[in-house]
């Protein structure tokens, strides 16, 4: 599938690609992209079934990889976040030649229980019709969601003037178990890898480790202090300063 990409940066310039996360898109790494931009050719892109991507039945880590291969015009440094991190390592173990240095954001290759099913139900649970601002939707959604920030960060995706969600909410649901699970794959990457998570997120754990130099035999590891999961809307600079230290490294 054709993802609707945001591009940046020098022609010839290395090239970035920025994958986001469940619920997110391309806007969502903006500042993140832009900072990136002056050394960098950043391609930022909304997964199938979010943002201006097109909708599929199929969300497998194998047809969101397969997106980004076909996204790809050459090798690339990926930086994938959450789900996108996911995708991006699969991408990195099945097509290793596309993949010059990988950066995986607070995620490990290892099944999950942290379902987000209740956050598509949040945003299910209210007629749209009657939603005539942003703010109406957000009270709305604070009824089943206590945190403002995560309230915020799914209202990017609301489309208030055309009265819907930029997001497969149908199919997300359904493909719920694969998107917090982690497919059956062989293969290694040998190149360089970062896994770099919030140090208050418990998404990328010690016991995690192990699967990881399995599958990454070059990874390192770093957490950016007083940051979840959503490291890079918490900590941008931070997170960006990290990213590009490993990115320009011998």
């Amino acid at each position: 599938m054709k993802l609707e990409t945001t591009i940046s940066g020098p022609e010839d310039a290395p090239a970035l690609l920025i994958v986001p996360g469940l619920f997110g898109s391309a806007r969502n790494w903006g500042v993140i992209q832009k900072r990136l931009s002056d050394r960098f050719r950043v391609t930022a892109v909304d997964m199938r079934n979010h943002g201006a991507s097109g909708w599929s039945d199929d969300h497998s880590y194998k047809a969101l990889a397969g997106d980004l291969a076909d996204t790809l015009e050459g090798p690339s440094h990926v930086l994938g976040h959450s789900m996108g991190g996911k995708a991006s390592m699969v991408l990195a173990l099945t097509r290793p030649e596309l993949v010059d240095r990988l950066i995986v954001a607070d995620i490990a290759p290892v099944a999950y229980d942290h379902t987000q099913a209740h956050l598509v139900e949040a945003m299910k649970s209210f007629d749209l019709d009657k939603i005539s601002t942003r703010s109406e939707a957000d009270a709305l959604l604070a009824e089943k969601i206590d945190t403002k920030g995560v309230r915020a960060f799914l209202l990017q995706s609301l489309d208030v003037q055309n009265k819907c969600w930029n997001l497969n909410l149908d199919v997300l649901a359904r493909e719920m178990p694969k998107i917090v699970g982690w497919p059956d794959i062989s293969g290694s990457f040998p190149k360089p890898a970062l896994f770099l998570s919030g140090a208050d997120s418990d998404y990328v754990t010690p016991g995690s480790r192990p699967q990881i130099r399995a599958l990454f035999s070059k990874a390192r590891f770093a957490s950016i202090p007083d940051a979840g999961h959503w490291l890079h809307a918490e900590k941008p600079r931070e997170v960006e300063a990290t990213i590009r230290a490993f990115l320009v490294r011998a």
